[in-house]
């Protein structure tokens, strides 16, 4: 079955993936003219932009939501795994890739935000929900909301709970069904409370998790300074085939680097749209920008900084294409947490195994609630249209049990599964914001216009030509300026 499924992660993780994740981010930032850079003040200032009526979240609550999705294993395990299979060329792909994702983020989540919806006292939408006002696709739309349920709800979570599960096994010695009810049991109290406990825990964790787990790596790398200026060069050379030992898998590098960086920061696969249609602004450019932003701070800056601590400390191990191994600087040693362990214990000694189990435990599990927030919107969209209500009940059992089994399963199934569901969004949702590609422009247009005149943008569907936004229509009426 495992040799079954990694055979399918192959076909869907294919070169046509990764050069089409690449093509749509150039694509949409030459589109908005670098809207990523041009507006990256904007972006740290509408963090703490106030404009919450009690139905929506804060920009600042939805961007923590999805970072929470963003921020998780593919930082530490995912970052190693790339350097495994793609030398360390791969972490300057996963660079280039975060910054061109900036610009795929700030489209979807500015098209979650046009077609949001007011559903359950609360704010709703996402992918689904901008394929079927916006491409007036309603089929189309039906199935990408059961291909994300699915995802979210089954394949993707096993990743997140399994590698916290062996973390604790390295560091403390847990058996995997310990730590199994150690993931599910506060996991089930949060989710039953509803996506309001998810964002005010979002909000208090998540930046803390990110700060402390930066705050350790910078230790760590100024513990290995000296060895920064010499690993920042291999990146380069091994990126573009100038080096004498990773010259011979430029392309693995450049696979490797933007299918882990898609994995890490999931610019363009839709994921942060659903966090980014609940969050309450006064126009849809804003939460587009927030989400860019979110984007840095994953692949940029954690993920960078990740990779940085691993080649300086070089607790790493790299292999061809054909099994023969190029670099094997740990023998023994399985890439993927291990990698990120071992070098936090060059510094911290016997606390290093212990600290990443406790970082991955707090990045995973919060992934698994911004997972189920996802997988919780998209069955919402699908219970509006099959009237099937109970359903939600059952997802909060099986989203439990999945995460469970995913504990106690191998690490290798876990990941393919994982890649299947990620792999299977990307394609859909690259291929409907590249569709909806103009009226994310438009939106960005009057954003840019309200800008140049001073004033705090509002969005007016009907002033730009776009229909279907009802909800923007009764927001500009009542707040006309």
């Amino acid at each position: 079955m495992e040799g079954f499924i990694n055979t399918i992660v192959g076909y869907i993780w294919s070169d046509a993936l990764v050069y089409l994740a690449l093509a749509v981010g150039i694509y949409f930032t030459v589109a908005t003219r670098g809207v990523q850079f041009r507006y990256l003040k904007e972006m740290i200032r509408l963090l703490f932009d106030k404009n919450n009526s009690g139905q929506g979240v804060s920009s600042f609550q939805a961007f923590c939501m999805a970072l929470s999705g963003r921020i998780g294993v593919g930082n530490i395990a995912g970052v190693a795994t790339a350097i495994a299979a793609g030398g360390p060329g791969a972490v300057f792909w996963m660079i280039v890739m975060g910054l061109l994702g900036g610009a795929s983020a700030f489209i979807e989540s500015t098209l979650a935000q046009v077609y949001k919806e007011s559903a359950d006292k609360q704010y709703r939408g996402g992918s689904p929900y901008y394929i079927e006002k916006g491409l007036k696709m309603k089929p189309f739309a039906i199935f990408v909301a059961a291909v994300i349920c699915l995802s979210y709800g089954v394949l993707v979570p096993g990743v997140q709970a399994n590698t916290i599960s062996d973390s604790f096994s390295t560091a403390f010695g847990l058996s995997p069904a310990i730590t199994g009810l150690i993931v599910i049991m506060p996991l089930a109290f949060i989710i039953f409370g509803g996506i309001k406990r998810i964002a005010r825990f979002a909000d208090k964790v998540v930046p803390l998790m990110a700060i402390f787990y930066i705050l350790m790596m910078a230790v760590v790398l100024v513990a290995n300074i000296s060895a920064i200026p010499s690993m920042t060069a291999l990146i380069v050379k091994s990126a573009f085939g100038m080096d004498a030992v990773f010259g011979g898998i430029v392309g693995t590098a450049v696979s490797w680097g933007v299918r882990r960086a898609v994995f890490s920061n999931v610019a363009g696969a839709g994921e942060a749209t659903f966090s980014s249609a609940a969050a309450e602004v006064s126009h849809p450019a804003k939460q587009g920008l927030v989400q860019s932003f979110s984007v840095y701070v994953d692949t940029v800056l954690v993920c960078t900084a990740t990779a940085l601590m691993i080649l300086s400390t070089g607790m790493y191990n790299v292999a061809g294409p054909d099994g023969t191994m190029l670099v094997e600087n740990v023998p023994n040693v399985a890439a993927g947490t291990a990698f990120t362990q071992a070098a936090i214990s060059t510094v911290f000694l016997d606390f290093g195994p212990a600290f990443v189990a406790i970082a991955i435990f707090l990045f995973a599990w919060t992934c698994l609630l911004a997972y189920y927030y996802i997988a919780e919107t998209t069955l919402v969209y699908l219970d509006n249209k099959l009237r099937y209500p109970y359903l939600k009940v059952i997802l909060k059992i099986v989203f439990l049990i999945i995460c469970y089994v995913g504990s106690v399963q191998s690490t290798g199934m876990m990941w393919a599964l994982g890649d299947i569901g990620f792999g299977a969004m990307c394609y859909l949702n690259f291929i409907a914001i590249v569709l909806l590609g103009k009226t994310a422009f438009k939106v960005l247009k009057d954003y840019d216009a309200q800008m140049k005149k001073g004033i705090n943008p509002v969005f007016d569907p009907r002033k730009v030509g776009i229909d279907n936004a009802d909800f923007w229509v009764g927001y500009s009426d009542k707040h006309k300026q």
